[in-house]
């Protein structure tokens, strides 16, 4: 009898679950380094092939760290930055585990460059990572964005600011990250599961630059930066 038969969302399709579990990732996820995090992630991880975004109150206040133990799992792949609130320092991204030769970074000075450059670095697949920070966007381009992820297999992190986080997204992960002693707080703005309510602390290293000496940002040693356009036709 139907009634003796007991389906779960998954069996009748992949992209369904109960809203008291969290959604399954139809990507693979790469390990956040996080357990507490991971555990709180569809998939267990930060989904590849997907955009991520991060809402912050202003850039600088521990997302890269945050992101230290994916970004470090780049291998020999390339990481790529586009519109970095600072230059990249060479010290301070060898400290968070890569070669400084393996990142690029990009600083468009019109926003529809660096979302074109966004686009053509999601669907080219070259990279392990995008990192991608931006003021506004419109709907439309947050679609583009999105679709462009979902071409090829690259982490996409999106940072935008905390007051956009009232905005609707097609991105299916949503966090906001404050800064808080000893580490950050994360909320959930939007999963794929059951609503969490209360933030989710996550202590933190210090950074390179707390650990040592300041480093002036005048005379530090930026990442060699490259031509987009030369990297993606290699």
């Amino acid at each position: 009898m139907l009634s003796e038969i007991n389906l779960t969302p998954e069996s009748i399709h992949p992209s369904l679950w109960r809203a008291s579990q969290l959604g399954r990732s139809s990507t693979r996820c790469v390990d956040t380094g996080h357990p507490v995090l991971s555990a709180q992630l569809p998939g267990g991880g930060w989904p590849t092939g997907s955009m991520v975004e991060l809402h912050l109150r202003q850039p600088g206040t521990g997302e890269l760290r945050l992101l230290q133990p994916a970004l470090a799992a780049a291998g020999k792949r390339r990481v790529m930055m586009i519109q970095p609130p600072h230059v990249p320092n060479s010290i301070a991204l060898a400290a968070m585990g890569l070669n400084p030769s393996q990142v690029i970074w990009v600083q468009p000075d019109r926003t529809s460059d660096a979302l074109w450059a966004a686009e053509q670095v999601l669907q080219s697949g070259g990279c392990h990572a995008l990192l991608f920070w931006q003021g506004h966007i419109r709907n439309e381009s947050l679609r583009r964005l999105n679709l462009a992820s979902a071409a090829g297999e690259s982490l996409f992190f999106l940072f935008r600011p905390l007051a956009a986080a009232q905005d609707a997204s097609p991105a299916s992960l949503r966090l906001a990250v404050r800064p808080v002693l000893g580490g950050v707080k994360v909320d959930f703005l939007k999963r794929r599961g059951p609503q969490r309510e209360t933030a989710l602390f996550l202590p933190l290293s210090p950074s390179f630059v707390h650990r040592h000496a300041p480093v002036d940002r005048s005379t530090s040693t930026p990442a060699p930066a490259r031509s987009l356009r030369t990297e993606l036709v290699e």
